[in-house]
C-alpha cells in the first residue's frame, strides 16, 4: 500500500517512539527494517501492552517487544488466497516482502473487505454522589461537571461514539433527571441511550444486575468520571483474542516510600533501602465482560467491582489484563479536576 513507509522503524528505535508511529498512523502496526529494508520484525499495539506487562521499559529498544517471525505474503499472492490466510491466521496486517525480504507493501484486512460493524453494548456507570468533589456536586452531578468546554460524560460518550460504539446504557442516581435531560435518548449524537435507574446504593457493579436484556456480544462497563484516550478498537479486540470472560484495564503506578526501608529477621539489620520505589498495577475503571458475567451478578443487590472480578476469580475464570498506556485520569478528587481542566485543550484537540 502507498503509505506503508511511514510505519518503517530501525532496530534502534525506542519502543516510546514506535508508539508513536502506530498511533499516528491508521494500520496499527510497525514494521522493524535495517538499513537494507529487510524486514525484522513487526510491533502493534498487542506487543506493546504485553511488553508492559512484563516490566520492559518503553525506553529500551523495539527489539525487546518486536515479533521476529511474522507472518509475510509475497507481491504476486493471490487475492482469494490473501483473504484465507488473513482469517486463518486471525491477523488484521501482513508485510509485503519480495524475494529479498525486504518490505515493499503491507496488507490490511480494512483494504480488503469492509469491516464488520461492532454493536457491542457500552454501560457507563454514572450514578456516583461525587461526594469528594463537593461544594461541585452540590448542585450538579460529578459527570455534568465541565472539562474544558463539555461534560465530562460528554467527551466519554464522543471518544466511544468515534470507536464505533452506538448503544449505551446510562447507570444513574444522584440528580438523574438533569443526566437524562441533558443526553435525553442519544439521537443528538446519533446513537441509543438508555437509562438505569439505582433507585439505592448498588455499589460499583451492581447496577449490572439491572441491565433489562442479556447481550449478545462482549459489553464495555467504565465509570462516568474517567478522562482517556484508550484506543477501545484495541481494547474489544485484546479481549476477544484472549477469550476470556473478563478483561480488566490497569495503569501503571509507583509509590515511593519517603524513608529508608529496613530488611530485619529477628533482631538483626538484613539491608537497608534508601525511599525505595514500589510498581502496581492499579484498576483503570474500565472493563470488558462476556454476556455469561451477568448470570453471577445478583438482582437489585449492593456489588462492588472487586467483589465481582474475586468472585471470577474464585469460578477459575480467566480475567484478561489490558494495560493503559494512552492518557488516563480520574477526576474523582478536586486537584485531579483541576489538572484535566488544564490538560484538556492539549489531549483533546
Amino acid at each position: 500500500m502507498n503509505d506503508y513507509r511511514k510505519i518503517l522503524v530501525p532496530p534502534s528505535a525506542s519502543i516510546k517512539e514506535t508508539i508513536k508511529i502506530i498511533d499516528e498512523g491508521a494500520l496499527q502496526i510497525a514494521l522493524v527494517v535495517n538499513e537494507q529494508n529487510k524486514l525484522l520484525g513487526t510491533i502493534t499495539d498487542g506487543d506493546v501492552r504485553r511488553g508492559i506487562l512484563k516490566g520492559i521499559s518503553l525506553d529500551q529498544s523495539v527489539l525487546h517487544i518486536m515479533n521476529s517471525n511474522p507472518v509475510t505474503v509475497s507481491p504476486t499472492i493471490d487475492p482469494k488466497q490473501l483473504l484465507s490466510l488473513i482469517k486463518s491466521k486471525k491477523l488484521q496486517q501482513l508485510p509485503v516482502v519480495d524475494n529479498d525480504g525486504s518490505v515493499v507493501g503491507l496488507k490490511h484486512l480494512n483494504s480488503i473487505i469492509q469491516a464488520p460493524a461492532r454493536d457491542n453494548i457500552a454501560v457507563i456507570m454514572a450514578g456516583g454522589l461525587g461526594t469528594r468533589l463537593r461544594p461541585l456536586t452540590n448542585d450538579t452531578p460529578k459527570p455534568l461537571l465541565k472539562i474544558g468546554n463539555k461534560p465530562i460524560l460528554e467527551t466519554i460518550l464522543e471518544s466511544l461514539i468515534e470507536h464505533g460504539f452506538t448503544r449505551f446504557y446510562i447507570s444513574v442516581n444522584y440528580k438523574s433527571e438533569l443526566i437524562q435531560d441533558y443526553f435525553k435518548d442519544g439521537s443528538n449524537w446519533g446513537v441509543d441511550i438508555k437509562y438505569i435507574h439505582e433507585d439505592k446504593r448498588m455499589g460499583t457493579a451492581g447496577a449490572l444486575g439491572l441491565i433489562p436484556e442479556k447481550p449478545d456480544k462482549p459489553f464495555l462497563v467504565m465509570n462516568g468520571d474517567i478522562l482517556t484516550k484508550v484506543n477501545y478498537q484495541y481494547l474489544l479486540d485484546y479481549h476477544e483474542n484472549l477469550k476470556g470472560q473478563a478483561t480488566l484495564c490497569v495503569r501503571e503506578y509507583d509509590f515511593q516510600v519517603p524513608y529508608g526501608v529496613v530488611n530485619v529477621e529477628n533482631h538483626r539489620m538484613l539491608s537497608i533501602e534508601e525511599k525505595p520505589v514500589h510498581h502496581f498495577f492499579v484498576s483503570a475503571g474500565i472493563y470488558i465482560f462476556e454476556p455469561e458475567v451477568l448470570n453471577i451478578i445478583p438482582k437489585n443487590r449492593y456489588l462492588d467491582m472487586p467483589d465481582l472480578l474475586r468472585n471470577l476469580v474464585d469460578q477459575k475464570e480467566d480475567i484478561s489484563i489490558f494495560p493503559v498506556r494512552e492518557y488516563w485520569l480520574d477526576i474523582g478528587r478536586i486537584d485531579d479536576f483541576e489538572r484535566a481542566n488544564g490538560e484538556f485543550d492539549q489531549e483533546f484537540k
